[in-house]
């Protein structure tokens, strides 16, 4: 006759092993469908770790080549202005060289007034222009009063009356302050 406790334990594997085909201890044993959703989930979770990094790393290699431009743009930014005053330098050593030869001052002046024109042509056609003060009314923006005289006239009271120093714009953005005299 069987034993109660072996009636027993016959009875806990049917009920735990609806499963007539499986063995009680075989279907027990079997892989849980949530440790394959954790493994999916950690090839997911490692999958996004990697866009991650490779990301960061194309960003930093993205900064690092923009830091090189820039720096590279920066040492060559000037490299237009300064070939287009190449050509007044020359003028200017040919101009000294004239003058150690030349005794005419009306030759010596009209090749002086030719190198600064030539400068003046140059720096406007890279966008410099020159402030207009005279008789404006004083900006602290635009001025830099050196000093305040009385007004000539009662019109002239806190405007510029004479200029010590030109300001100059560049591209239409402030490069120097007018170093100016005011009417008080």
């Amino acid at each position: 006759m069987a034993q109660p406790e072996d009636v027993m334990d016959e009875a806990l594997a049917n009920e735990l092993n609806t499963d007539d085909s499986m063995a009680g201890t075989t279907h027990l044993n079997d892989s849980v469908e949530e440790e394959s959703e954790y493994e999916k989930l950690r090839a997911e979770l490692n999958d996004a770790k990697d866009k991650y990094l490779r990301l960061v790393a194309e960003f930093e290699n993205f900064r690092k080549r923009n830091a090189k431009e820039r720096m590279e743009l920066t040492q060559t930014a000037g490299k237009d202005i300064i070939q287009s005053l190449l050509d007044v330098v020359d003028d200017s050593n040919r101009a000294t060289k004239q003058m150690e030869t030349t005794t005419d001052i009306n030759m010596i002046k009209e090749g002086v007034s030719l190198v600064f024109n030539k400068l003046r042509n140059t720096l406007q056609q890279k966008g410099l222009k020159a402030m207009d003060s005279i008789n404006q009314p004083f900006d602290a923006d635009l001025h830099e009063a050196i000093t305040e005289i009385p007004a000539p006239n009662e019109d002239m009271v806190g405007k510029v009356i004479d200029v010590i120093q030109p300001g100059y714009y560049l591209n239409d953005k402030l490069i120097r302050h007018a170093k100016v005299v005011v009417g008080k």
